[in-house]
């Protein structure tokens, strides 16, 4: 099963496509507000939930979203049209690492999506390149909330140094001349939410489309990855949504 459309369909009841709760989302977004006519570029946008809050606190501002998922991009263009968006929000189907922006963003978003730009490092470097003097890079990049255990390491198919622990991501963000401003640590309210609707709504799509070819793997699927989360990574792999500022020109 593609897994572009398996993404689409798990997180069609969680667009936000992170675990952070939507008034934390508003909450990083007020601290990352650049006013009223921002522009705004979100790279790996998914269904671009982020872009469309991110301009609901810029109501004059005009936004880019790029993804290479069709699937998500299509639900991304339909929430524009209901949300009154679709003439503020302009969607790119390209890889975001090679996205050429016309001119420079006052806010750049990648949450949840920094493997699509190569890890942790590499986002601060290439959306970084987006954001202008006076601008905000928001990541949300994952870490070890504890020491992982054989079984965290084997559900995520995962090395210990795959990820830094919270002070080493801080770090990390800093020496490549990015100041944390504000960030949100998510909780297991979070997380929990955040899990059960990815395999929730995969498992709820195979059982209403029981004659459909994919259902069976999409079970499958939703199963084996709760599985995953509930005996694996589940209360040590955190999620750190991060507001930088970059060094003064």
């Amino acid at each position: 099963m593609d897994r572009q459309r398996v993404s689409a369909i798990a997180h069609a009841h969680h667009p936000i496509a992170a675990p952070v709760a939507g008034v934390n989302v508003n909450k990083l977004l007020r601290r990352a507000a650049r006013g009223p006519a921002a522009r705004i570029l979100d790279l790996g946008c998914g269904q671009a939930a982020w872009a469309m809050q991110a301009l609901a606190h810029s109501p004059d501002g005009q936004a880019d979203g790029v993804d290479l998922s069709p699937y998500a991009l299509e639900r991304a263009e339909a929430a524009a049209t209901l949300r009154d968006l679709a003439d503020r929000l302009t969607l790119h189907e390209r890889d975001a690492r090679t996205y050429v922006p016309d001119g420079d963003y006052d806010l750049v978003l990648c949450v949840g999506s920094t493997h699509v730009l190569g890890g942790f490092i590499e986002t601060l470097e290439l959306a970084g390149r987006h954001v202008n003097a006076h601008g905000i890079l928001i990541v949300g990049e994952r870490f070890w909330e504890s020491p992982p255990t054989p079984a965290a390491l084997a559900a995520l198919d995962a090395k210990p140094t795959d990820y830094d622990d919270l002070p080493s991501l801080i770090d990390t963000a800093a020496a490549a001349g990015w100041h944390p401003i504000y960030a949100h640590v998510s909780d297991a309210a979070e997380w929990d939410d955040y899990e059960w609707s990815w395999t929730g709504s995969l498992l709820e799509w195979a059982l209403d489309n029981p004659g459909h070819p994919d259902a069976p793997e999409a079970a499958v699927v939703a199963r084996t990855h709760r599985t995953h989360w509930l005996s694996g990574y589940r209360n040590i792999l955190g999620f750190a949504t991060l507001v930088l500022r970059p060094e003064a020109p």
